[in-house]
């Protein structure tokens, strides 16, 4: 098919010839594209900030004693306070199929109780302790910057070593003085550091990175835990949600604990996976907020664009008039208007959808240059489906916009159009 370069060039002249008008018609729709790129471009770094954070955590659930048991139970009575014990572990791997693996969890100074006075040489500081175990890093959010993690030989032979947060290295260790290897005293225990961590999250607060992490048999058997546990963290096989390993173990330890299974707050608990579940369905929200908001703003910038096409229609009524005296056709009458009105929407969103990907690029850029994220604000894109979808919009838009002028044109009367002052 040919293009008709002459209705192209009468279309580009009458735009030409109302600049302002054309300009402020443009602008709706220009703005509503800017706002739909913008909202979901932050939208989407918001969603890549969480889940960067959470992808390096494992699917998991956490289970702690929490109250006392409130029903009494095959004679037992009320009142009874459930303790984990590390006995629990063996018996939980070994009879419920929907864990993987279980850490246990004890410290110091975190839920109740003094922090351990901590001293190196003439340095000194309070700091809170936590038992880990190897492979926690990742469940800790923690990144090993200087010397090691925990190991299986640290759990085995419950060695005293420690791991420290860089807050405390800062206060227990000149600037510039390796901490590896050093011996430090917890509450008077002597403990040799073997590595310096500071906090994955992309979100710490300052009490992440003032811990000292030791292996958890180690603070059991040397700060006098060693007939509980504090708390349990499970992980689920793959294609297991953490929601049904934590009901699971919370169901074996009340049938091991004699506790009716309807009694409410014996044990706490507190299920990766549905937290995660429940901010994705939050992004779903934004998205959609975003595109309502957005169409919101096309469709009165596309109302605005039929506005003004009427008006266009109303001052060529009687050009109008002379073409279809001199044989032009309802078709081509609508054709013409149609494309003025597609031409608008098209090259106003067009720049839109571009000043809105240049603004996140820019803003993308300058978080990459200070480290990649700001908070939980990471990378924000919009993806190519997106991008589809409003033109797919758009064009409908000024579709929309062109119908009721392009009737009204394809109406007029010739012979009233000639006589029209």
């Amino acid at each position: 098919m040919l293009i008709d370069t002459e209705k192209w060039q009468e279309i580009f002249l009458t735009l030409n010839q109302h600049k302002m008008r054309t300009a402020l018609t443009a602008f709706g729709v220009f703005w509503g594209i800017f706002m739909l790129t913008v909202l979901l471009g932050a939208g989407k770094a918001l969603e890549n900030g969480v889940v960067e954070d959470f992808k390096e955590i494992p699917n998991s659930a956490w289970i702690w004693s929490q109250s006392p048991t409130q029903i009494a139970y095959q004679g037992l009575p009320i009142g009874r306070q459930i303790q984990l014990k590390a006995a629990d572990v063996e018996a939980i791997k070994n009879s419920v199929p929907s864990v993987a693996k279980i850490y246990a969890q004890n410290s110091v100074g975190i839920w109740g109780g003094s922090p351990a006075y901590t001293v190196y040489k003439k340095n000194n500081g309070s700091f809170s302790i936590q038992g880990t175990h190897a492979g926690m890093a990742n469940i800790h959010q923690q990144k090993i910057v200087e010397g090691r993690y925990i190991n299986e030989i640290d759990d085995e032979k419950r060695r005293k070593v420690a791991i420290i947060g860089t807050r405390v290295k800062d206060v227990l260790f000149k600037q510039g003085e390796n901490p590896i290897g050093a011996d430090i005293t917890l509450s008077g225990i002597s403990f040799q550091v073997v590595g310096v961590y500071k906090s994955s999250s992309s979100n710490p607060n300052s009490s992440e990175e003032e811990r000292i992490y030791i292996p958890n048999d180690t603070l059991r058997y040397a700060f006098n835990q060693v007939d509980w546990v504090g708390s349990f963290v499970v992980i689920p096989p793959p294609g297991i949600h953490a929601m049904v390993a934590e009901a699971d173990v919370k169901k074996f330890l009340f049938a091991r604990n004699k506790v009716d299974p309807n009694d409410v707050g014996v044990l706490g608990s507190f299920n990766l996976q549905s937290e995660f579940d429940k901010i994705y369905g939050l992004f779903t929200g934004i998205n959609i907020f975003s595109w309502i908001v957005a169409i919101g703003t096309i469709m009165a910038g596309a109302i605005g664009v039929g506005n003004i096409m009427l008006i266009v229609v109303k001052e060529r009524t009687r050009e109008i008039g002379l073409r279809k005296a001199l044989g032009a056709t309802p078709s081509s009458i609508i054709g013409m208007i149609v494309q003025e009105s597609v031409l608008i929407t098209a090259v106003a969103g067009y720049f839109g959808l571009v000043i809105g990907v240049l603004l996140l690029e820019g803003i993308n850029a300058l978080m990459e240059a200070n480290g990649g994220s700001a908070g939980m604000f990471r990378n924000p894109e919009v993806d190519f489906n997106t991008a589809i979808s409003a033109v797919i919009v758009l064009t409908i838009s000024g579709l929309l916009a062109s119908l009721m002028p392009a009737a009204k044109a394809a109406a007029v009367n010739p012979i009233v159009a000639l006589q029209d002052e």
